[in-house]
Formats: structure tokens, sequence, C-alpha cells
């Protein structure tokens, strides 16, 4: 990982701070993530930040180069071309179980299909369980 400049309380990023729970800089950026989005999707900025805690910045980054696996998959096999910030935003808010197997759902029928049909096709399947899960998957301005 790159160094990290060091912030006042001597910490790289949140995760290493024991006073993130009662920091208002923290809690703007906590509350702010459950209800919108900029640029990013930070519906998983909790989530994210609990799982370094747990297991360290090394298994998080671990995951995140799998999701990366991921999104290439959807990229290369499932974009017709208009849907890219969907597959990403996908890629960041579902588990990486959930994606796998909406992967390997969509594989298994698309033979044959054209990349619009396949598009639509694990469209469909992500957002079933978008639905069922409660998740967004368009930006939140």
């Amino acid at each position: 990982m790159q160094n990290y400049i060091k912030f006042s309380h001597g910490v790289e990023f949140c995760w290493d701070c024991n006073k993130s729970s009662q920091c208002k800089k923290w809690k703007k950026h906590r509350d702010s993530g459950r209800k919108v989005d900029s640029f990013k999707c930070y519906q998983k900025l909790e989530d994210d930040i609990n799982f370094i805690r747990r297991n360290g910045i090394k298994e998080f980054k671990k995951e995140q180069l799998y999701r990366e696996r991921l999104l290439k998959e959807m990229l290369n096999e499932f974009n017709e071309g208009r849907s890219k910030s969907y597959y990403c935003i996908a890629a960041t808010v579902l588990e990486l179980y959930e994606l796998e197997d909406a992967l390997k759902r969509a594989k298994k029928v698309s033979s044959g299909l054209t990349i619009k049909e396949k598009s639509k096709l694990l469209h469909s399947i992500i957002d079933e369980t978008a639905k069922q899960k409660n998740y967004h998957l368009k930006l939140r301005k």
C-alpha cells in the first residue's frame, strides 16, 4: 500500500482512530454517505471502515481487487456500451457472493444472446438482488 500522510491524531485514516465514533467530521461523512453520493457511491463506506478494522487493509485491498476482477468480467461480457456506471455501483454495493452468483447465473443462460440481450439479462439479475436487499444502484444526489 501507499504511504499515507498521518493526520493530527497520528492516524492514516478513520479505521486507525479509536475516537472515530465521537468524531464530528467522520459523523458528517457517515451521515452523508447513508443518504447521498457524489462522484462515488458511498453506501458501503462505514461497512468498509469496519471491515478494515476487523481484517486489516491488506485483506480489504485483496477484496477490492477481486471486486475489480468481477467488474471487468461484467464490462467485458455484458456491457452494451451504456452500463459502465451501473456495473461499477453494483460492484461496490453488492456482496461478493451476490456478484459471483449474478455473473454465474447470467453466463449460464446468455449463450447465443446479443450483447444488448446479455446486458438486459445481467441487469435483471442484479436488480432482483438489489430489490431484495434494498440496495440503491444509482448515485444518490
